[in-house]
């Protein structure tokens, strides 16, 4: 399989979201380049495990997602400004050479079959979660706030891992939480690691509360 262009983020990037970039070093410059010249200019997307990116020495996880670049200005000397719409997941089989930059022979990676997802217990997630806003938004004072509009339009596909992809991206959970959704192999196991990352950011959130913070 030929490789594509990777670009390593410390950000766990879900389908369904937008990945705004600016980029000015040289390597990603001919990346930008490079995709540029295709009619679908899209690269991978992938969590910068442990380390960091600039100036190598970083690990790199496995699963990503595919950046479609849907809007680009170009500023001249290798500066650009873009826009682009996570697609599908990706699973590196591969990683190349950084030459001129970061670039992994990759396979597309749906959901596998599993478990049904009733969307009762999507539902129940997103209550956890709408319940979370509430919340935080008493805690500062606002309990005017319609903590609904958070989930709103997260059911837009009537695809239960997508679904999850959309709600997990309201969530402010840490990155670990993150690639765990991402990475969940079907939409049964999305569904758990994105329940648990509600538990744990609530927990999280009473504590701060609890503290005074």
């Amino acid at each position: 399989m030929a490789a594509i262009p990777m670009f390593p983020l410390q950000v766990a990037m879900l389908p369904g979201e937008e990945l705004p970039l600016r980029i000015f070093e040289p390597r990603y410059s001919a990346l930008v380049s490079d995709c540029l010249a295709d009619a679908d200019p899209a690269f991978g997307v992938v969590l910068i495990a442990a380390g960091r990116e600039v100036g190598g020495g970083d690990t790199r996880s496995d699963v990503g997602a595919l950046a479609h670049i849907t809007e680009v200005a170009d500023f001249g000397d290798g500066r650009y400004r873009l826009k682009c719409m996570m697609g599908e997941r990706l699973r590196v089989i591969e990683w190349q050479p950084d030459d001129p930059y970061p670039r992994a022979a990759v396979e597309p990676w749906p959901d596998a079959p599993g478990d049904a997802v009733e969307v009762d217990a999507i539902r129940d997630v997103e209550d956890r979660i709408v319940a979370l806003f509430e919340r935080i938004a008493a805690a500062r004072g606002a309990p005017e706030v319609d903590a609904r509009d958070i989930v709103r339009g997260a059911d837009a596909s009537d695809d239960a891992g997508k679904w999850l992809y959309a709600l997990a991206s309201r969530l402010p959970m840490g990155q670990a939480d993150r690639y765990a959704v991402l990475a969940a192999p079907t939409a049964a196991e999305r569904l758990a690691a994105l329940s648990d990352a509600v538990e744990t950011v609530t927990a999280m959130v009473e504590f701060q509360l609890s503290s005074g913070e």
